[in-house]
């Protein structure tokens, strides 16, 4: 079986407590120039991984190439997003699903707290609990359901790899990858999830970076996101990108004339892709006053910053 994990993957980061190196993460990196050829390339950025949440704007385009038909962009950023189950998230995925007749009792993801604090505390203090609507993909489900009653596809098994609407995405990701699909495997919020290549991720992005997701995605940070996320604010920083975060130390960003970048840490940390992410697209001329939002990951101590999580470079 494959494994994303590779022993081989070199140094990205490190984590200094009081300018002691503490921790060590290893991971991949790749970026593409304009025209698709690899800029940088760190570790084995042509084995397949999981590409977690950053999938999702490509899921959405296939879902809008299947015939999907979102009233504004504000559908399609929601879509897009691993949202932290704010008020204005939740009332974009309300709106997904009255637009085709249905309600939150048709969302089959796994049902959480918001990823907010505030929000989750607001939803406890109403009495309320876990349920699938605040959870962080509750926009891309509400998604897929608009595009099976679209397209008169069952809707209580849009969940099942084999359903006509898995398909239809696995073939839109194959496609902007140009690789095929190398395992199959359920996502945290229980929807199918296809491996690919970390280069494949970059590739995608590039190819989807100058059409109406990306357009969305850039037009409407704060639904892909959430207030202090850093994928927000990166996309507010840097004029003309698209970014999307996703678990297990992985990140992917984009821009319309093709150049991408992807970030798969090895051992999953979410701190890690962070800084290696900046790092990436400053190779690819992004200035670092617009990547800070990502650079500034704070190791602290008694609750105050004593040190940073910084990358390693490579060339």
């Amino acid at each position: 079986m494959s494994e994303a994990v590779t022993s081989g993957d070199p140094l990205v980061a490190e984590v200094v407590r009081n300018g002691f190196v503490e921790s060590r993460h290893h991971g991949r990196v790749v970026a593409l120039n304009r025209d698709g050829s690899i800029l940088l390339s760190v570790g084995a950025v042509d084995e397949p991984m999981f590409p977690r949440s950053s999938v999702k704007p490509l899921q959405a385009a296939a879902m809008l190439d299947a015939g999907w038909q979102p009233a504004d962009d504000e559908q399609i950023a929601l879509a897009c997003a691993s949202h932290s189950g704010e008020d204005v998230h939740v009332e974009v995925v309300r709106r997904i699903l009255a637009s085709v007749g249905l309600d939150e009792s048709a969302l089959q993801n796994t049902p959480d707290l918001p990823l907010d604090p505030a929000a989750a505390r607001a939803v406890l203090r109403a009495g309320g609990d876990k349920d699938a609507l605040h959870q962080n993909c509750s926009g891309k489900h509400a998604a897929m359901l608009a595009t099976c009653v679209t397209n008169g596809w069952p809707t209580d098994t849009y969940r099942e790899p084999s359903h006509p609407l898995q398909q239809a995405i696995r073939a839109g990701i194959e496609s902007r990858a140009d690789e095929p699909v190398a395992a199959t495997a359920v996502d945290g919020c229980g929807a199918p999830l296809f491996a690919i290549s970390l280069v494949g991720l970059a590739r995608a992005f590039g190819g989807v970076a100058d059409g109406a997701v990306a357009d969305a995605m850039r037009a409407h940070p704060e639904l892909v996101g959430g207030s202090g996320r850093d994928v927000t604010a990166v996309m507010r920083d840097v004029p003309g990108l698209m970014a999307k975060d996703g678990a297990e130390g992985v990140y992917a960003a984009a821009f319309a004339d093709g150049r991408a970048a992807a970030v798969k840490i090895s051992d999953g940390a979410g701190r890690a892709r962070r800084p290696v992410l900046a790092w990436a697209l400053e190779q690819l001329g992004v200035d670092a006053s617009g990547t800070a939002a990502l650079r500034d990951v704070p190791v602290l101590g008694h609750g105050v910053p004593v040190g940073i999580v910084r990358n390693v470079s490579h060339g």
